[in-house]
């Protein structure tokens, strides 16, 4: 047995199973706020982290919850703020979009389209001058492409050859915007050119070949040799974004379809198997498992309390 593929494994069905219960508790109304999937994009985020270091700073987006999962985030904290506890990771007043944890090297996630970029491009040049070899990665969605911070922050990070790998999660729509209304080009990752960096573009629904490519981006930043763009191409399965009742579907029927066919997760699986790494015995124990995990995360956040209010503008600066 493969260790390293069975914890990717592991990792991808984690973050696809807390999605679909916080969906499922936020249509019951258990929990509060907006909620993004990452539903089918888990590849994305576990293929990135693997390569990644407690000492490697992330930033993150609106749609976080895989890549804090992904990063080392404990589920308990995660499920608490989605709660609005004290327990959580911003004591219940930050909800989905700005669970971090400094500790595991997750600086948040972002309810800015493409605020990410000048954060992770900060932790870089930090990191830079702290001379110790670690990195930034920055995450964000084909969306953040058509703001200004995206090319301001690969500008500067080309200049100053800073350790940083943009990951650009080509999930093919901004919102329910399709790429190619927003895009001259559905390939995003040739953005790269005007800056004198590398862009490669990935299946990102192959956490193996995710894991490979941003292995070579990294070790290229932790050398000193600047930055890579990484387009990992995927798809999130559902809406943009959920509230008290799931929107109204606008993208076509079968596209979604075809992308469901290619399931990150199925895909890991059914390589695995046919590896003998795995059998599907011990796949329904992992998921079981998870599963467990999962209701122990619900049931330590419903025990917390909720923030005092008199608490409301306690660890807020401006």
């Amino acid at each position: 047995m493969n260790i390293d593929h069975i914890t990717l494994l592991h990792k991808m069905m984690l973050i696809r199973e807390f999605d679909e219960l916080a969906l499922k508790l936020r249509g019951s109304g258990k929990i509060y706020g907006t909620v993004h999937p990452y539903v089918g994009q888990e590849a994305v985020a576990v293929g990135i982290c693997a390569n990644l270091t407690n000492a490697d700073r992330v930033t993150s987006t609106h749609r976080g919850h895989g890549h804090c999962i992904a990063k080392g985030a404990d589920v308990k904290r995660m499920m608490a703020e989605l709660f609005g506890r004290v327990d959580g990771y911003c004591k219940g007043k930050g909800g989905s979009m700005h669970i971090a944890d400094f500790a595991v090297g997750m600086l948040g996630a972002n309810g800015i389209v493409g605020g990410g970029l000048p954060l992770a491009t900060g932790a870089a040049l930090a990191a830079q001058l702290d001379g110790k070899g670690n990195i930034a990665v920055c995450f964000f969605g084909d969306g953040a492409v058509a703001e200004g911070e995206f090319h301001e922050a690969l500008n500067i990070s080309a200049v100053w050859r800073l350790p940083i790998v943009f990951v650009c999660e080509n999930n093919h729509y901004a919102a329910n915007n399709a790429v190619a209304i927003q895009h001259f080009t559905a390939d995003l990752a040739v953005h790269a050119s005007a800056y004198g960096i590398p862009g490669v573009a990935v299946d990102g629904n192959d956490v193996l070949a995710v894991r490979e490519t941003s292995r070579g981006a990294i070790e290229r930043a932790r050398r000193g040799e600047g930055p890579t763009l990484l387009e990992c191409k995927t798809y999130r399965w559902y809406f943009h974004a959920m509230r008290a009742t799931p929107p109204p579907e606008t993208r076509p029927a079968d596209e979604i379809a075809a992308w469901k066919a290619r399931d990150p997760i199925a895909k890991l699986i059914t390589e695995l198997i046919s590896r003998r790494e795995l059998t599907e015995s011990e796949v329904g124990t992992m998921l079981r498992e998870v599963r467990t995990q999962l209701d122990e995360a619900v049931a330590f956040a419903e025990a917390s309390p909720f923030p005092d209010p008199k608490d409301v503008l306690v660890d807020m600066y401006g």
